[in-house]
């Protein structure tokens, strides 16, 4: 997977260059958002998505599972600005920076460079107003995404990096959906761009290089600590790295954006974010607050040594709309997260 995230980070840092006028800050800052993509030049050449002056690519230690979709992340911010650190928490990003993620499929995952289509790419735009999330979906011709408020269904087939043949009805969010996981107190905010999942390699044009050193080596990052005391997201799928950290890591990309205690589920008690340490939050021994159908007849979140009896990953391994967990942005099981949370729990100790 991370080749696949590296082959495609590459295509889109070569041919960089600022297009005439660079970025347009002003549709960007405008209440009523562009009907393309296009409209706000946040690359040079639309259909290859090289980024335009002040656009930054990026990667997360441990990203959200999306029925297996690659993603490409990119970071602008307005000339004069930088994000200020956080120790915890998304960084703080300055009014008119834009987050742009964009969601692709690569033919076949063991040529992850070819034949890559693209689907929908997602702007969060940070306003005067507040954070809004927008959605552009890619024409079959690749070469325009239109902005598009109700979510359509899209037909999606490749090949999976075990040789496989996958079929997703891959599901773009409305604008709604976009709110429910963004959600941080009532208001949209960023969820994964946090100093300690940013705190990992990226091959940049010029080199490889830490992402928070990069950041502040390019005037990007303000109030960052001694790299030393850097935070860090473990890597979720590096078998060199501890399975607690590993499985922490998952729950906290895929279900801590929620699960927490300023989040949408944060009426459950089951806070999944890797700031939480009280076990019983983490799920041990704990009951859900409401039973039924989600919980299939299982009576305890987690229970260390029984990954069968443990409700998280029932929900983890169901494609039901009513039991599936996350409930929004896949319609398959993650095989591969799920066999981690699953080992977790069984080599858990009481606590």
């Amino acid at each position: 997977m991370r080749a696949v995230i590296a082959a495609l980070a590459a295509m889109a840092c070569l041919g960089a260059g600022p297009a005439p006028g660079g970025v347009a800050l002003d549709v960007l800052l405008a209440a009523k958002p562009a009907p393309t993509l296009a409209d706000y030049h946040l690359f040079t050449d639309e259909d290859a998505q090289h980024p335009n002056a002040g656009v930054t690519p990026y990667a997360l230690n441990t990203p959200l599972f999306s029925d297996y979709a690659e993603k490409t992340r990119f970071v602008y911010l307005p000339p004069g600005t930088k994000a200020r650190y956080r120790p915890t928490g998304a960084l703080d990003l300055p009014v008119g920076a834009a987050l742009i993620k964009t969601f692709a499929y690569p033919a076949d995952f063991r040529r992850p460079g070819e034949n890559v289509r693209k689907l929908e790419t997602r702007l969060l735009i940070h306003r005067r107003s507040g954070w809004t999330a927008q959605t552009y979906v890619w024409n079959a011709a690749q070469t325009e995404a239109v902005l598009k408020r109700a979510g359509p269904r899209i037909d999606v087939s490749f090949v999976d990096a075990k040789g496989q043949r996958r079929q997703v009805d891959y599901k773009v969010p409305n604008s709604n959906q976009c709110k429910e996981c963004h959600s941080l107190s009532g208001r949209i905010a960023p969820i994964g761009v946090k100093a300690r999942n940013l705190n990992g390699d990226f091959a940049y044009a010029e080199g490889v290089e830490n992402q928070l050193a990069h950041w502040t080596r390019a005037g990007l990052l303000a109030g960052a600590p001694a790299p030393q005391t850097w935070p860090r997201t473990a890597v979720w799928d590096s078998p060199s790295e501890p399975l607690e950290g590993r499985a922490r890591a998952y729950l906290d990309g895929n279900c801590g954006h929620c699960h927490n205690p300023r989040g949408m589920a944060s009426t459950t008690g089951l806070f999944l974010d890797l700031e939480e340490a009280r076990p019983n939050r983490l799920g041990f021994g704990k009951r859900p607050v409401a039973a039924g159908k989600g919980s299939g007849n299982l009576e305890v979140d987690l229970v260390p040594g029984k990954p069968d009896a443990s409700i998280i990953a029932y929900r983890m391994a169901s494609t039901d709309p009513g039991v599936m967990m996350p409930e929004l942005g896949r319609s398959l099981v993650h095989d591969e997260g799920l066999a981690l949370v699953r080992d977790y729990i069984a080599k858990a100790a009481r606590p």
